[in-house]
């Protein structure tokens, strides 16, 4: 064995000596063959038959071998192959073995062409781009002062623009100063989150993590689709490192709480947005109800609690930070004053830019928004992390994208400033916010900033925000001031006329309320009307801005209204809320044969306190926050119809390049005929009647200046009623005598049980009610007995309610007595926004 083991290294070795001394090619004279041959075949044997010259072995590859001829423009090995098949075929040739048969392998060589030389490094030219600008070369020496290595940097425009410089978050500056969102908690609320993921690893925070659809311990992504929670976290805090890109806070840490990958109840929802609240410090939500264009869903009662609890204990008292996503229907003309996330005080909802300042198609605009931030469009997207082992994306987009990059900002500014409250940080934003000049309804308002309704204050800028946080005073705890609820109960005109309603707060009102100056304006109200996306609603400040807390919809058919449906304005930041508040609402579908009446409303402002020390904590919500509904005092609202002249009819703004045939958001009117509405009398009492109501029946029978729709409604009643009480009469006439005929044939006197007396205490009390709760509102049979002991209209002694109430409450009621809990039994709907 050893001698054949030295017989083949001397083999090997004669044959890389004769390898290495192959006779010199000259490709210019002679074609070269290589050639693999079996190993009983002599090379020079098979050179002479095929008559080609040989070379040598084919250096270490063992029985390949190095052919030459002259030059010509056949291939000679394979000819000769071709011409043995076809004589074999005509039996020309014996059928024993042939030295062609030994042929394994041939190959005619071919010049090709030239390799580049490794030591010449080429430019990127698929990153940088164009050559070499100011820009880029900034960019760089950023990423090298910060040794920023992560592969996808120069690709992440939103974090520095090279192509578009200006239009990204003005993050780096920041950095520069060490300012990366260390000791601050994102938590990301979502479809789980890839903590294995390089990106995210290192800066996870298991502790502040869970999974509420698995009941698991680590928000696990486990659905194919389960990527998007992922995406926003790499947005926030992926790592500087050789994976992917990095995010706006990349030494945060980063928490996953999986709530959209399953069923979930207001239970989960309400843990899920208070889970550790001491460690989580800032919350993101890239969801929401349906983006359709016909949906208006709120948080239940238990969601709203967690949000309230969150911003007054969360953070040792200072408050949990909510940061929503504005949503994606713009396209289906919706708003997100319709989402109760998004129009919430206690959240920030950011809304979307793409990288050249346009409104994308998809953002939706509202009086809620407080600012946006970059995501998709214009023909490109977010550029981050992805789920998988050091995957990355380049096409995360939406305002799911959006949100991510305010909760970025915002870690970095808790990190300058960690004793900031959760209204600290919505001042800061949006007096930091840069305002640009894309065509939008941009008004300057009382904080001396610029407000539009598609872009909020503005874009967030890191750095302006940090700078002014360093020396940000906190401002004084809350306060808020409600007003009574203003009932108007008029028949809203079509067209060109909308009705209008004033409240006045005074100075003693404020005074007594401890309040300040104004940050959110809420407003609740109760439209009745056929088709709810008809409807409009302007709300006008003493000061004259105007925040369109509801616009128009096409696709929403719903037959009902407005139900106790709160809008909000973020608009009204700085105002010092004394002066005369009017609520327009508007048909702006006319001829549609589709009719409503404004029914009441309430304002409620909330603010800075006057003295912080007097200042109380809000109470916890509950459902009968306004169970007051009905209470009449002696500050009525004071109404009047109002001319909304020409030239107020929301218009386009410029589509998107990418987008060109998709619809965009429509810019609201701002202003009404010279200049403001016309209100009634001053005299509490006064008020100006609507269009003349149409007579159901004939005169003297008033129309109780409501809708013949509505007359209807109410003389029906008031005959079955009257049907009612007159056979109830006859009914307890018929027994009294039968029972005193009973009486005098068996006995000398009557005996009484008291059964009679509780049948027909029984018969009564079905009359006057089966009343469980105070009605909210009384509908249209309390409009036509207002002001004649309504109290007895409505309650018993105890306050509970009465009988009269409009159709879609007694179908809420009627389903609750067959046991069918809508509230209860459904669970929370909530899509992504992706």
């Amino acid at each position: 064995m050893r001698i054949l083991h030295f017989w083949n290294l001397a083999t090997l070795a004669a044959a890389a000596t004769l390898a290495a001394h192959l006779p010199p090619r000259n490709y210019a004279s002679h074609d070269y063959y290589a050639i693999h041959i079996s190993p009983s075949t002599s090379p020079s044997e098979l050179a002479a038959h095929l008559e080609l010259t040989y070379e040598g072995p084919l250096g270490a590859l063992e029985h390949h071998h190095v052919f030459k001829a002259p030059k010509h423009e056949n291939d000679i090995v394979d000819d000769a192959q071709q011409e043995l098949k076809k004589l074999r075929r005509k039996r020309e040739v014996a059928a024993e073995h042939h030295p062609l048969d030994s042929i394994h392998f041939a190959q005619k060589q071919k010049v090709k062409a030239r390799h580049w030389k490794r030591s010449v490094i080429p430019e990127r030219q698929e990153r940088a781009g164009p050559p070499v600008t100011d820009a880029i070369k900034f960019q760089r020496e950023v990423a090298s002062k910060l040794d920023i290595k992560d592969p996808i940097f120069e690709e992440q425009w939103h974090l520095f623009n090279v192509k578009n410089p200006g239009n990204d978050v003005n993050v780096t500056g920041v950095w520069m100063q060490g300012i990366t969102g260390k000791g601050v908690t994102a938590c990301v609320v979502d479809d789980g989150l890839d903590y294995m993921s390089a990106d995210l690893m290192d800066n996870f925070f298991a502790e502040g993590s869970h999974d509420y659809n698995d009941h698991e311990d680590l928000p696990t992504p486990k659905l194919s689709d389960d990527r998007h929670g992922t995406r926003c976290a790499g947005e926030i805090a992926a790592g500087r490192n050789d994976a992917c890109g990095v995010g706006l806070a990349y030494d945060s840490r980063i928490s996953g709480v999986r709530i959209l990958s399953g069923d979930i109840t207001d239970i989960d929802e309400a843990l899920a947005i208070n889970y550790e609240m001491q460690q989580n410090d800032i919350y993101s939500c890239s969801w929401g109800p349906p983006d359709d264009g016909k949906t208006m869903q709120a948080p239940g009662t238990l969601i709203e609690r967690a949000m309230v609890t969150a911003v007054q204990q969360g953070r040792g008292g200072k408050g949990s930070i909510y940061v929503f996503a504005a949503g994606n229907g713009a396209a289906s003309d919706d708003n997100c004053n319709f989402d109760g996330y998004t129009n919430s005080i206690y959240s920030i909802t950011v809304g979307a830019i793409d990288k050249s300042n346009q409104h994308p198609y998809y953002s939706e605009a509202c009086s809620a928004q407080l600012v946006v931030t970059y995501s998709s469009g214009g023909g490109d997207a977010i550029h981050t992390t992805d789920v998988g082992a050091n995957k990355c994306t380049s096409q995360h987009g939406g305002t799911s994208a959006a949100g991510p990059i305010g909760v970025g900002v915002f870690a970095l500014v808790l990190e300058a400033r960690p004793d900031l409250t959760w209204r600290d940080m919505q001042w800061l934003a949006l007096l930091s916010a840069v305002s640009f000049d894309t065509p939008s309804d941009w008004t300057k308002t009382a904080s001396g900033r610029m407000f539009s309704h598609q872009f909020g204050y503005g874009k967030l800028d890191a750095y302006a925000m940090v700078e002014m946080a360093k020396s940000w005073k906190n401002v004084k705890p809350q306060a808020w001031f409600y007003s009574p609820w203003m009932h108007v109960r008029k028949e809203i005109p079509e067209g060109d006329k909308g009705l209008a309603s004033v409240f006045e707060v005074t100075a003693d009102m404020l005074k007594k309320a401890n309040f300040e100056r104004v940050e959110h304006i809420t407003l609740t109200m109760n439209v009745d009307h056929q088709r709810r996306g008809d409807l409009s609603v302007e709300l006008r400040s003493p000061s004259g801005m105007v925040s369109h807390l509801s616009t128009a919809r096409i696709h929403d058919d719903e037959p009902s209204g407005y139900s106790d449906w709160t809008f909000m304005s973020v608009a009204h930041f700085g105002e010092a809320g004394i002066g005369n508040w009017t609520v327009i609402v508007k048909d702006v579908k006319p001829g549609n044969l589709k009719t409503g009446v404004f029914t009441d409303w309430r304002l409620r402002l909330w603010g800075e306190s006057i003295d912080g020390s007097k200042a109380k904590l809000r109470p916890i919500p509950t459902n009968h926050d306004d169970d007051d509904h009905d209470m009449i005092d002696d500050h009525p609202a004071h109404t009047t119809s109002v001319a909304i002249p020409t030239g107020t009819t929301p218009t386009m703004t410029s589509l998107p390049d990418d987008h060109p045939d998709r619809p965009v958001n429509q810019r609201p009117s701002q202003t009404l005929a010279n200049g403001g509405v016309q209100t009634a009398s001053a005299a509490p009492s006064a008020t100006a009647s609507a269009a003349p109501a149409e007579n159901f029946l004939p005169n003297p029978f008033p129309t109780f200046g409501v809708s013949k729709h509505t007359q209807i409604w109410i003389y029906g009643a008031l005959a079955l009623i009257i049907v009612f009480i007159a056979g109830l009469g006859a009914y307890l006439f018929i027994a009294r005598r039968k029972r005193m005929k009973d009486s005098r044939d068996a006995y000398e006197f009557e005996v009484l049980d008291g059964d009679e007396d509780r049948d027909d205490a029984g018969l009564l009390s079905g009359a006057a009610g089966g009343r469980k709760k105070r009605a909210k509102r009384g509908g249209e049979l309390y409009d036509a007995f207002a002001g004649e002991s309504d109290e007895d209209l409505l309650s018993d002694e105890d306050g509970d309610e009465g009988p009269y109430r409009d159709q879609e409450r007694y179908n809420e009621k009627f389903a609750a007595d067959e046991g069918s809990d809508a509230e209860n039994s459904g669970g929370s709907s909530a899509g992504k926004r992706q």
